[in-house]
């Protein structure tokens, strides 16, 4: 996992660097070709599906150099999203994205901006702006993609959909590579050829750049699909999605991933406790300080002793996090491009948390983490005012699938297209939480203001902003 970049150890050219020559496949320009008709033809509702097949199944490596760049099939797919997405006029009185701009709007983009900037700052010269354009669009148009894409529970199912489908491909693919080490994403180009195999274990990855964001990405849809099975409306599509992911998590042959799938399997046995999940909170930090306190080496030296392959570096990730923390007057204002002086191995930042804090400064880490502690308060604030069980069921696999993240980023920093899982999941969680927060919103208002059904609505976009902001 040679890097190159901040963002995550790929090795591959981006823009401003490595080499001058087009390296895209004639299968994948013509499946580029056709998916940006689809864009631009079919209805919005329908767009999600076939763009989240692209951008999973597509090697990130498949690119076009044209003018000086490299051009991405991942960005050349989402400028065109972004085309579409600001042409079509919206349905929503709140504007593109479902809600307007929220508080945890507000925290992605905070923290993207302040990992821009702290890089530009960090190289000082011309090619760091032209690479920062490109993570531009990788993040924030992905993301704002997404948002404008998935407005409300229909369009979560329809994503849900396409993505078991996805991931039935990718299981076919890496159950392969176990059999015949070839990887056929491979031969697309863009992406290794062979699997890697470490203490003897193959280690597949399908389109993905590395085994661990392959792993994770999959390991981490595990409760969307239990969701998407549950509901009774796609059970085929859940269960399709079920066994893919299963599979991707194992031949993945990588802790990280099982333990991120194991973490979303325990969140979505918490259910029958979720009323006190305030003291189940409580009860881990005063844990996990009991443990500080105890043991010879501090708690996060806990993520050395798991390994559940017998192939792991669990010591490395430890490492990590310790290296950071006693760095921490080296990077904490705009981040730093020496990490690789810490020691062995620490330019590998595979710890989503360490890389943002390397590349963005202290600013940026705690924006992140914001931003997935509004996530979690809009999806408990929401199942509080959940009208059936149904709804409050829904609620609850988002938030299973949003911890099995957070814990999957302890192991692994996503790099390559599996960062599109995160963002994805955040859309969802702002779609389903918006409606339940705004007609409690309404109902607060209505016996104080008397403002008209009409503008209650309206108002009641800001949603549970706080001091963070309200809707633009």
């Amino acid at each position: 996992m040679q890097a190159d970049n901040p963002y995550g150890g790929s090795s591959l050219p981006s823009f401003g660097g490595g080499g001058t020559e087009t390296t895209m496949n004639p299968i994948v320009l013509v499946a580029l070709i056709v998916l940006i008709v689809v864009i631009f033809t079919l209805p919005r509702k329908a767009v999600i599906g076939p763009l989240l097949l692209a951008v999973i199944l597509i090697p990130l490596g498949q690119q076009m150099y044209i003018a000086g760049v490299h051009w991405l099939a991942l960005r050349i797919i989402i400028l065109c999203a972004l085309a579409r997405v600001m042409v079509t006029k919206s349905e929503s009185r709140a504007g593109k994205l479902a809600g307007g701009f929220n508080n945890v709007d507000w925290a992605f983009f905070g923290c993207v901006v302040c990992m821009m900037v702290g890089f530009v700052l960090q190289y000082m010269d011309e090619g760091a702006l032209v690479n920062q354009f490109g993570v531009c669009i990788d993040f924030a148009g992905v993301y704002f993609v997404l948002r404008a894409l998935i407005q409300e529970e229909k369009d979560v199912y329809r994503a849900l959909q396409f993505l078991a489908f996805a991931t039935l491909i990718l299981a076919i693919g890496m159950l392969w590579e176990q059999l015949a080490l070839q990887n056929a994403f491979g031969l697309l180009g863009g992406t290794r050829s062979f699997p890697e195999i470490r203490e003897g274990k193959i280690r597949s990855q399908g389109s993905f750049q590395h085994s661990l964001t392959a792993g994770v990405f999959a390991a981490t849809l595990l409760p969307l699909f239990v969701l998407l099975w549950k509901n009774g409306k796609a059970k085929v599509a859940g269960a399709i999605g079920l066994v893919g992911c299963t599979v991707m998590t194992l031949c993945s042959n990588c802790s990280s991933p099982l333990l991120a799938y194991v973490a979303g399997l325990f969140a979505i046995c918490l259910w029958p406790i979720r009323k006190n999940m305030q003291a189940v909170r409580r009860g881990m930090v005063v844990v996990l300080v009991a443990l500080h306190l105890t043991m010879s080496a501090p708690v996060w030296f806990l993520i050395a002793r798991i390994d559940l392959t017998g192939s792991s570096s669990g010591y490395h990730r430890a490492e990590l996090v310790d290296q950071l923390i006693q760095h921490f007057s080296d990077w904490w204002l705009i981040g730093t491009k020496d990490s690789a002086t810490w020691g062995y191995d620490m330019w590998d930042q595979q710890n989503q948390y360490v890389n943002i804090a390397e590349t963005g400064g202290l600013g940026a880490l705690v924006l992140f983490i914001a931003m997935i502690s509004r996530a979690f308060a809009r999806l408990g604030n929401a199942r509080k005012l959940a009208n059936s069980k149904e709804e409050e069921w829904l609620l609850w696999y988002l938030g299973a699938a949003l911890f099995a993240i957070v814990v999957g980023f302890f192991g692994v920093n996503e790099f390559d297209q599996a960062k599109v899982s995160w963002m994805m999941l955040i859309a969802m969680i702002i779609a389903i939480t918006t409606p339940i927060l705004q007609k409690e919103t309404a109902k607060q208002l209505r016996p104080t203001t008397e403002l008209p059904e009409r503008d209650e609505v309206a108002v009641a976009g800001t949603g549970n902003g706080g001091w963070w902001g309200s809707e633009l």
